[in-house]
């Protein structure tokens, strides 16, 4: 499935030959988030190969240029972080320096919202930096709830704050 939305945008599954620049793109996003250091989680943003076997990543493309990637993890496996089998989860949404404001986020955010509706889940859930206020609202936005409940710290000084969609059968995120 392909989606195609204004301005030529195009968000896409990644292609093999893709692997290592959508790496490159979602560490070099985090790394402008102060994520810089843990060579653990670093090597683990960068790596598609190893997600796209039990995940989807889809990238943005703009003028031939992929400017957006995004983890979409289908079911209870274990990028899922929370145990939840009815639930898609949203991972390691980054979005090119250069190319934000412009709707990539909002748009790879749909495209998971509306993938996992298709796959017959009853809700999407993600988490987001405390720090991420415009993050934040895009989610609240879109339709995303907090979830205090599932709020986490992966490491010293990184709080996660968790919010979830219930979805309902049938319906688009076009309509959102």
């Amino acid at each position: 499935m392909t989606s195609k939305g204004a301005g030529g945008l195009v968000i896409r599954l990644v292609q093999p030959d893709e692997y290592q620049m959508a790496g490159r793109l979602v560490l070099d996003a985090y790394r402008t988030l102060g994520d810089e250091g843990d060579e653990f989680y670093e090597a683990e943003l960068q790596d598609i190969g190893g997600r796209i076997r039990e995940s989807d990543v889809l990238v943005a493309e703009l003028e031939g240029q992929l400017v957006g990637c995004v983890t979409l993890v289908d079911g209870l496996k274990p990028l899922s972080e929370v145990e939840d089998p009815d639930a898609a989860t949203i991972r390691m949404l980054g979005v090119a320096s250069e190319a934000r404001g412009r709707g990539i986020g909002d748009a790879l955010t749909r495209e998971c919202i509306d993938r996992a509706r298709a796959a017959g889940r009853k809700r999407v859930r993600l988490d987001t930096r405390t720090s991420l206020a415009s993050a934040q609202r895009l989610y609240e936005r879109l339709g995303f709830e907090r979830d205090p409940e599932h709020d986490w710290s992966p490491a010293p000084g990184i709080e996660l704050l968790a919010f979830t969609l219930e979805l309902s059968p049938g319906e688009n995120s076009e309509a959102s």
